[in-house]
């Protein structure tokens, strides 16, 4: 990112070298001591790890921005521990209440006009009028939130545009010696970012297919939920760039086979023809499970990755329940850089 320069010391980092904390008391206050000293620790979330900075403190979101090379106009989720905390932070008209009381804690996103007081810094808004707010259902992440006491800016734990990581191996991969610490609490099982719902003109829109489906929340909301409006240049939420979750090699989308050389991505039982002359092969879920697929997705996409395979080839996934949030990904990956 031009014009960003990026010093570890500043970001609570030792050696050059990021910490790696362990899930209990002891690394959940050493976290929770960074965070509010203004540095910058991934943590586990059931979606995917995200990298935390205090919401309220402009160094710190800058920080944020310069260890993900992450373009500015692209507003961060601040992470809260509960309602009442997000209620602070973000003005609820009833059906964004509803919505959060059904699916939080839980990977929802909400996109909320800013309540009068909040401490969520213009930078981490984009400069918007509007607050992305969640309230994770990880055990673990909700913890350290409450320890922290401040709302949480928490995008993905990785660099901007690339896989999103689902372990703490992969946050090292990326920003180890960038970040002061990663909080190590194993594999996230949704695998997927959250689903982000803007409630603001009385009118609900899917921004972002994820964690949530889609027919969850129109079953919850009696009606569909509208469509992404065009014509402004800047995203409302995150995960709007077009290219996004890229892993380095090309991805080719709805791959009836596998040609010569190329890395497979499978879906479900049926063996694609071609498949020998795969250079390497992984199935999100031998079974045809959508939930598998999801949780397998970004680690599977990291791993074909590493193969040195110039193409990743994707079998066909269906549009329905999670394969709406799972296609959504994979085209962002497939997109043009």
């Amino acid at each position: 990112m031009s014009g960003d320069s990026l010093d570890v010391n500043d970001l609570g980092s030792t050696g050059g070298t990021t910490r790696r904390l362990g899930p209990d008391a002891d690394g959940l206050a050493e976290a929770a001591g960074l965070l509010r000293a203004g540095r910058l620790v991934a943590f586990p979330t059931e979606t995917v790890y995200g990298l935390g900075a205090d919401a309220t403190d402009p160094a710190a979101v800058a920080a944020l921005y310069a260890a993900k090379a992450r373009p500015r106009f692209n507003p961060l989720i601040a992470h809260l521990p509960d309602l009442d905390a997000a209620r602070r932070e973000g003005a609820f008209d009833a059906e964004a209440l509803r919505l959060a009381e059904a699916f939080w804690p839980g990977p929802l996103t909400l996109v909320v006009p800013c309540a009068a007081g909040g401490r969520v810094t213009d930078l981490a808004r984009a400069g918007l009028p509007s607050v992305a707010l969640r309230v994770p259902a990880a055990p673990l992440a909700r913890d350290l939130l409450m320890r922290v006491g401040r709302p949480v800016a928490a995008p993905s734990a990785n660099r901007s545009g690339r896989v999103s990581p689902t372990a703490a191996a992969h946050v090292l991969g990326d920003l180890d010696g960038r970040i002061a610490a990663v909080l190590d609490g194993g594999t996230c099982p949704v695998g997927v970012e959250s689903t982000i719902v803007a409630c603001l003109d009385g009118a609900p829109r899917l921004l972002r297919p994820g964690g949530v489906p889609r027919e969850a929340i129109e079953a919850l909301l009696g009606r569909a939920l509208l469509a992404l409006p065009g014509g402004g240049p800047a995203p409302l939420s995150p995960g709007l760039l077009a290219s996004h979750y890229a892993p380095r090699a090309g991805v080719r989308l709805d791959a009836g086979e596998i040609r010569p050389g190329e890395a497979a991505l499978l879906f479900g039982p049926v063996a694609p023809p071609g498949l020998a002359r795969a250079r390497a092969q992984l199935n999100l879920s031998p079974a045809g499970d959508l939930a598998e697929a999801a949780a397998n997705l970004f680690a599977h996409l990291r791993r074909l990755d590493a193969s040195g395979a110039a193409t990743i080839a994707v079998a066909p996934i269906p549009r329905s329940g999670l394969g709406e949030a799972i296609a959504d990904r994979l085209q962002r990956a497939a997109a043009p850089r």
